[in-house]
Order: C-alpha cells, then structure tokens, then sequence
C-alpha cells in the first residue's frame, strides 16, 4: 500500500516519521509537490493543505482513500470524490486532542495581547520596572466565533478565568449554552451583536463559502473600539486590507494569528508593524496532539488495509 502525503517530509512536527514507525508495511511518500499534481499510484491521500480538486482526483489510478491527518477537510472537492467512489475520513479535533491544544494557544495569544508582551522587550532593555500596564481578563467579555471542538474547550479553560462567555454557532441551543458556561449564545447571523459586546473575539471556524472574509470591513467596523482578534482558524476568514487599517487607527489593539492568508508568512509582511502576536500555524502541534492525529490515521490506513469499516469517514 503507497501513501501520499501533501507536505514536505520535515513537516508537522515529526508526525510523518511516526506514520512509518507505526505502520512499517506501509510505503508513505512525502511530496507537497506531487499532492497538487497526479495521485497515480497511491492508494491513500494524507492532503494536509493541498486543494483536492477534481481535476487533481481524476488522476487517480487506485485511489481508495483520502485521510486527512487533523478535521480539515475544506480544501477537499468532497462531492467529486464521492461521485469518483473515494472515501473521505478525518481526525476530530475533539478526540486527538488537538482542539485542546489549539485552546491553550489561543488562551496564551489572548494573555500576551493583555499583557503587552510586545512592550516587554524594550521595557527589559530599558531597565525598567511596573511597566507596561496590562489588561486583566477577568470580567472582559470573550465572543467565541465558531463552537465545534477548539470553541468548546475554549469556554472550559476561559471560563476559570472569571470571563463573560459568549458565542454564535450554527443553531442557538440553549442548553449547549448553558453545558459551556455561555451567557449567551446566537446564530450566526447574529454575529455583529457579538462583535460589539467583545472585548476579545475568537475565531475557530473553517474557511468555507459561508465563512470566507467573515472578518470583513463591515464586521470589524462592529468590533468594539480597542478590542483584539484573535485566529485559530484559517487565513481567509479575515479580510487583510481592512483589517490592517482597522490596526492602522487604532479601532483594533492588537491580534493574535495563527493561520495566514498565505502561509508560510513572508516575515516582512506588512502585518508586523502592528502589534500582533504570530505563531507559525502551530496551535495543534503539541506531542497529545501529534500522537492523536498519528493514532487516528494510522487506524484509518489499517482498517482500509485489513478491510475493515473506516472511522470518521465523511464520504
């Protein structure tokens, strides 16, 4: 059985050396490259952030499976894989421990933005003391953009912060609202009434026709005036340009970002000018989490393997 995996073989934090460790008879082949270019001859697609078209699936020659090492899957074309008999399977993030990972981050990128990390530099070299003043996070309200596994564990760390909660999903479940400890919960279309009550907005959505710029110059105009975004989501869910001119007056104080519009970021991108606090997309790299998406893809490649049913298949 060959695998293809669309990444470099030094990505993820040494996941793609722990595939081969835990499946030795399964041949994996690590070429972003050649994941946006032919599928022929591989029997499993690992995509990872390749765009799966269906030009890209229609030079499949055996293709039975593709598995995506995490729960993205909206680069994947999942209606043409369908149609082609390919199944499709993720990790959910709530099980391999990367949402959990992903909301310690975010929770660290919410403490820095408070804490004027930025300034502290300076402050050290200057030999200064009690400076800067930061913002405390008790009693700030927290808007929760998106409530699937990194929102909910989210709210359960926020939540011993002594914060006001407050999230859109989907459907507003009252009792999902009261399970995580919101003190309001909306759809989304209710979205602008959570960004002017915000003091810290968070977004842990897809990117996806309905989520795309959700960010936009209408939504941070809502935003209220020296509140901070934070992404742990993808890229394109903010739209740049207003957001650097929301950074640009002041009406937004700072972000953190973990996800890019093109990634890896060019270090000199205008961004950095402002005060954000960036991370190299690496929210769900932590050794629970790694060992969660190996576990689950492993199994998933052992199953198709052995013929057995597939776990988490979306197709």
């Amino acid at each position: 059985m060959k695998v293809l995996i669309g990444a470099e073989e030094n990505a993820w934090g040494g996941m793609i050396q722990q595939f081969r460790q835990m499946l030795p008879d399964v041949e994996f082949i690590a070429s972003a490259g050649h994941a946006a270019t032919s599928l022929a001859g591989f029997d499993v697609l690992i995509p990872g952030m390749a765009d799966v078209t269906e030009t890209l699936l229609k030079t499949a020659d055996r293709l039975q499976l593709i598995q995506q090492a995490g729960a993205g899957l909206e680069r994947v074309d999942l209606d043409a894989a369908g149609r082609l008999g390919i199944a499709v399977a993720n990790v959910p993030s709530a099980s391999s421990g990367n949402a959990d990972s992903v909301a310690e981050l975010g929770v660290w990128l919410m403490l820095g933005l408070a804490r004027r990390s930025n300034e502290i530099p300076a402050v050290i070299a200057g030999q200064q003391l009690g400076v800067p003043v930061g913002m405390a996070l008790k009693g700030k309200t927290v808007g929760l953009v998106g409530l699937g596994g990194i929102g909910k564990a989210l709210a359960r760390r926020l939540t011993g912060f002594d914060m006001h909660l407050i999230g859109v999903k989907r459907s507003a479940d009252q009792q999902f609202a009261r399970d995580h400890g919101l003190a309001w919960l909306g759809t989304m279309d209710q979205l602008p009434e959570l960004l002017s009550a915000s003091d810290f907005v968070i977004l842990s959505l897809p990117d996806n026709p309905e989520t795309h710029h959700i960010i936009d110059e209408t939504a941070l105009a809502w935003m209220k005036s020296g509140s901070f975004l934070i992404n742990l989501g993808r890229g394109g869910l903010i739209d740049k340009a207003p957001f650097l001119a929301a950074l640009e007056v002041g009406h937004l104080a700072g972000a953190g970002l973990d996800v890019f519009w093109q990634e890896p970021v060019a270090p000199d991108d205008a961004l950095f000018q402002y005060n954000i606090i960036a991370t190299p997309h690496i929210a769900g790299v932590t050794d629970i989490s790694l060992a969660g998406n190996v576990s689950g893809v492993c199994d998933n490649i052992r199953r198709l393997r052995d013929g057995e049913a597939l776990q988490n298949r979306w197709v």
